[in-house]
């Protein structure tokens, strides 16, 4: 039901407004279609083609379509000129070395130093030495007839070595130190010999 307070003209009005206002009615334009832009074309080339001058044709006989004959011997070549001297640069004389008013004196040689024993005890060091060292001998000669394990010639070297040790010992006057050595390779040979079968 319409109110009563609406006049018929107002309601007109209202709805041809009412019909104007709508989205509809300002909303039919066509949409827009997307017209892609033209595609670049590439310049054209001309179409006549370009005319390249023609060899000459080569006659079969004729003398100036032949290749130059090259010389049958190789032409001499001068010789280089010999290498010019290098320049020496003038450098001054020498100076004569200065002449030692004395030459140097010989000095002696240092006495050796050793200790120094009476005449019985070196004897008796001497004596012990000779002992241990034909011990050691006799031992080493033995020895070297038996077949021994890698250890025990080992032990057979380090004897020899105490044994040349204790010999330069003695050499040099060291009567104490040879006499220490050879008691020392004595101990081991009879040891390694009491060991051996």
């Amino acid at each position: 039901m319409l109110n009563q307070s609406f006049s018929p003209a107002m309601l007109g009005i209202l709805l041809v407004l009412s019909s104007l206002s709508s989205s509809c009615f300002f909303s039919r334009k066509s949409p827009r279609t997307f017209n892609p832009p033209p595609p670049q074309t590439k310049p054209q080339l001309p179409s006549t083609p370009t005319v390249v001058a023609s060899a000459p044709p080569i006659i079969a006989g004729d003398p100036s379509a032949t290749i130059p004959s090259l010389p049958a011997t190789i032409p001499d070549i001068p010789a280089p000129a010999p290498p010019r001297p290098p320049t020496r640069k003038t450098s001054p004389p020498p100076q004569p070395k200065p002449t030692p008013a004395t030459p140097p004196a010989e000095q002696p040689a240092a006495p050796k130093l050793g200790q120094i024993f009476p005449p019985e005890e070196a004897r008796q060091y001497n004596r012990a030495i000779d002992e241990s060292l034909t011990h050691v001998k006799r031992a080493l000669e033995t020895l070297s007839h038996k077949s021994l394990n890698p250890d025990q010639q080992e032990v057979v070297s380090r004897i020899s070595t105490f044994q040349k040790q204790a010999e330069q010992a003695r050499e040099a006057g060291d009567l104490l130190t040879a006499k220490s050595l050879a008691a020392t390779a004595d101990t081991l040979a009879q040891d390694l010999l009491g060991r051996i079968p």
